[in-house]
Parts: structure tokens; C-alpha cells; sequence
């Protein structure tokens, strides 16, 4: 068998090692002109669903490595409102940090480059798909931009959400605007910006719950435990240089209908004027976080998820990750389901290689069940961020807003309430 993958995204790659370690002829073609381009985004979340995920598809060099990157591990888990009160905070130790050993934190670009690691000569960059055909013999023959074309006997789109693959196998699927923007930027951990920090903004990932609907993230990322990792610098000498610079992370969404103004068509440092007019009554904290940011570090994204499709006829050209179920972050399970995604087809075609099954009936199997879990997936993620949510209309969203956070200030101070929610936060993330 020979796969051909659209996409090396996070998704892609990690089917490519699966097929790759199970002597399947892989190749990966991806749009990006080169393996470290910008092409968005700074942290991916990787929850222990997505750990064990992304464990099973990889060798475990790869796997290792992926660890000795990640930032140092979150200790909290914390909820404020716009004046960094806090309403309620999970400490990540003992038996819970361990039982979270898979939540972690990594930088995109880093991730791209971990999972390249052995795949060097399988991957071509450059390679934007115009379209595919399906040949006399039953092959696939992709075509490129650059006037190119590979053949083989599966192709899987995962080009994520504005999939060329998509559109040609499934002009049905949709996208639909879930009406929330949000802008984002990141800036260096310095002096001055870690004092603006509290202890448990600085070991954990911090959460804002602001009026009209209006939420925050705050996240710190230090990778200064790995440069001086011995083990590191022996094994993976190369990767001591390319660590990330330590940082501070932080997004801001909201309804579009509350927006001021339409931050589609602003530049970097007209996102950064426009977050600080929203959040002119915050914490004066936040609004210096956000003031240290360089406009050229601050990008903006309008927040869109799929529609949940039914079972359509399988075939050799199948999708993964936001290719097909493309969903908000508002329960960060974009990547984890990727990952899902790939061990489950990774799994498939190798039995379908080894022939213990046919190859379409593989397919079919795969695309059940991953319509299954994403599609719930997608509905849970969707109902965290729709502007249609009473929480961004002014009156009822302010009272919405504080019997939220009476009830979470409740469960914050009685540790039955307390163990229990944590607990259902360790199942969500832990069984993806």
C-alpha cells in the first residue's frame, strides 16, 4: 500500500509515523513553502487523551523528545473575573498531577518539528493540492500547484479547515461562523512582565470571565528546565538551540455583535488598540500584558466550526482532524482529536495492508467511528462559543455572568464540590 497525506499538520504526521513504522510507503505533501513557516498560532494544547493519542502513533524517540519540549507542566488551573478575583482555582498535584501527566503545553512550530523527526525523506513542501483523480486501476493521483502529481492507492486529507480535499470529496460539509472573534497575541517572559503575574498565573493556565460575554486566556510558557537538560542536549543536540524563548501567551474573544469595530480587517497593531478599548475596565495587569505585546505578534481569528455530517459512502480518499471536524477551542480538543483520528485510521490501514480486512471496509470503520466522537465533540466545543449564548447580551448575560460565578466561588470553598469538579474536568480532558 501507498498512502498519500495531504497536510503535515499535527494529524498528518502522526498517521505518517504510523504507517511508516508498519512498512506502509508514506507520503506527506504540504502547502507550507518550508517546515518552520509562521503559518499562525503559538501553543497547542495537548490534553492526556491527545498524549496517550499521539504515544501510540509515534516511536518512542519521538515521543521522548515531544516531552523534553513541552513547557514545564501547568500547577493551577484558575478562573477570575476582569479584576483578577479569583472565583476558582484547581491545584494540578499529587495523585491529580499525576493522573494530568499528559496535559501539556507546546509550541506549534516546535510540535511540527518533533514529528518531521525520521520523516525527512517523506515529507515535500510546497505543495498546495489543486485536486485529486481516481485512476482506471483504482489508484489516486494527486495534483499540485506547481505542476506536480503523486500516485497512490489511499489519499487522506488533512489540510485542515479550509481543506482543498475536503471541498472535492465532500462539497457538502460546511463550515458555519459561530459569530465570536477573538485576538490574540504572545510577548516575551521578561522581569517586567512575569512581576505582572501572580504565582498562580505564572505555574498555571489562567481563565477570565468577563461582562457581555467577553473571556480571557493567560498563559505563561517556560522552557528554561529543558536547557539545562543534559539528557536533552546529548540525545537531541540540534533542539537545545530551537527551544522557544520563555513567554506569555494570551487570547481575548467575545460576540462579534459587542465588538466596536470589525477586527476582520485590522492589522496587527489596530487588534492591539481594539483589545485595549475593550478591556479598558480591567485589571490594569491585563492591559499592560497586552500593552508590552509587540503589534506584529498579535493576529486575530474568527471562530468557525463544522456541521455534523452523517456516514457518506466510503472510498479511498478519506479525512482527519479539522479537515472534517473542524470545532471552536473552546474545549481545546481541535488537536487531541486530531491525534485520536490518526490512531484509529493508522490502526485500520495496517490491518487493511496485512489483509485482514478490505481496504474500503477500513475506511468505513475509521469514518464511523471518528464521526461519532467529533461530531459530539464539535456540539460540546460549539455550545462553549456561539455569540448566540445569553451570557453576551447586556442584562440577562450580566446575571448569567454572576450566578456562574457565585456557583463556581461555592464549589471553591467546599472541597467535596471542589474534588468532584476537578474530577469531571480530569474526565473530559482525559477521555477526549
Amino acid at each position: 500500500m501507498h498512502v498519500l497525506i495531504i497536510g503535515a499538520g499535527t494529524g498528518g504526521l502522526a498517521l505518517a509515523h504510523v504507517l511508516k513504522q508498519a512498512g506502509i510507503q508514506v507520503s506527506v505533501f504540504e502547502r507550507d513553502r518550508e517546515p518552520n513557516a509562521d503559518t499562525g498560532g503559538y501553543r497547542v494544547g495537548i490534553s492526556p487523551a491527545g498524549s496517550r493519542a499521539l504515544k501510540a502513533c509515534v516511536p518512542s524517540e519521538n515521543y521522548d523528545l515531544f516531552a523534553a519540549t513541552c513547557a514545564r507542566a501547568p500547577r493551577y488551573f484558575t478562573m477570575f473575573t476582569e479584576q483578577l478575583s479569583e472565583v476558582l482555582c484547581f491545584e494540578l498535584k499529587g495523585a491529580v498531577a499525576e493522573a494530568m501527566d499528559g496535559e501539556k503545553n507546546v509550541i506549534r512550530k516546535t510540535l511540527r518539528r518533533v514529528l518531521l523527526t525520521g520523516l525527512e525523506d517523506d515529507v515535500s513542501f510546497g505543495k498546495g493540492l489543486v485536486n485529486y483523480a481516481h485512476n482506471p486501476d483504482g489508484t489516486i493521483t494527486a495534483h499540485f500547484e506547481d505542476g506536480s502529481c503523486g500516485t497512490g492507492d489511499v489519499l487522506v486529507g488533512a489540510d485542515g479547515s479550509g481543506s482543498a480535499v475536503r471541498k472535492q470529496r465532500l462539497p457538502e460539509a460546511r463550515l458555519e461562523d459561530t459569530g465570536i472573534v477573538s485576538l490574540g497575541g504572545k510577548l516575551p517572559m521578561t522581569t517586567d512582565s512575569r512581576a505582572l503575574l501572580s504565582d498562580k498565573m505564572f505555574y498555571g493556565m489562567s481563565m477570565i470571565m468577563a461582562p457581555k460575554g467577553f473571556g480571557a486566556i493567560i498563559h505563561s510558557l517556560e522552557f528554561a528546565q529543558h536547557r539545562t537538560n543534559a539528557d536533552l542536549a546529548e540525545r537531541w543536540p540540534d533542539f537545545v538551540a530551537a527551544l522557544d524563548d520563555d513567554s506569555i501567551g494570551w487570547g481575548l474573544w467575545g460576540a462579534r455583535q459587542n465588538f466596536p469595530r470589525d477586527p476582520a480587517a485590522l492589522n496587527g497593531q489596530e487588534l492591539l488598540r481594539l483589545g485595549l478599548q475593550l478591556t479598558r475596565s480591567w485589571h490594569p495587569h491585563v492591559r499592560e500584558l497586552m500593552g508590552m505585546t509587540e503589534g506584529s505578534a498579535v493576529s486575530y481569528l474568527g471562530v468557525r466550526t463544522s456541521i455534523p455530517l452523517s456516514p457518506w459512502e466510503s472510498s479511498n480518499v478519506t479525512l482527519l482532524g479539522d479537515a472534517i471536524h473542524t470545532m471552536t477551542p473552546g474545549r481545546g480538543a481541535g488537536a487531541n482529536t486530531a491525534l485520536r483520528d490518526a490512531a484509529l485510521l493508522g490502526q485500520l490501514l495496517v490491518e487493511a495492508d496485512r489483509g485482514r480486512k478490505p481496504l474500503v471496509q477500513a475506511i468505513h470503520n475509521y469514518e464511523v467511528e471518528m464521526l461519532r466522537y467529533s461530531s459530539e465533540a464539535v456540539e460540546k466545543s460549539k455550545k462553549q462559543m456561539s455569540s448566540t449564548d445569553l451570557i453576551h447580551r447586556p442584562v440577562i448575560g450580566r446575571l448569567q455572568l454572576a450566578l456562574t460565578r457565585g456557583v463556581m466561588r461555592v464549589i471553591n470553598t467546599v472541597p467535596a464540590f471542589k474534588r468532584r469538579a476537578l474530577q469531571n474536568m480530569m474526565r473530559v480532558r482525559g477521555d477526549n
